[in-house]
């Protein structure tokens, strides 16, 4: 049985109520629920992720930076042409950040 599929409660007892959920202990319905069964309010949904939780910038791109230095420095292992492509970038941001 997929824990995805709806089911029944699984409580033998006639006095179901709410909506059908699955748990850890199998399909309950409100009324049966874990939560329910402790004397606890039903659980809201929570706010979700912040707003800001997809534009906090990157460190992949600084670190890109410092394994071109790396690979062109030769202190890191690449390919020859991946060697070439990382000193022709050093150089061209060496140039730009001179001026």
């Amino acid at each position: 049985m997929s824990a995805r599929s709806h089911g029944r409660c699984d409580v033998p007892q006639p006095d179901h109520d709410g909506e059908t959920r699955f748990y850890i202990t199998g399909w309950k319905c409100d009324r049966h629920s874990p939560w329910a069964a402790k004397g606890l309010p039903k659980p809201q949904p929570g706010p979700g992720l912040p707003a800001s939780a997809w534009t906090t910038p990157s460190p992949l791109s600084d670190s890109r930076v410092h394994d071109d230095r790396a690979i062109a420095s030769g202190k890191r292992r690449s390919s020859p042409h991946t060697y070439r492509a990382a000193q022709a970038a050093v150089d061209t941001h060496q140039k730009g950040t001179s001026r």
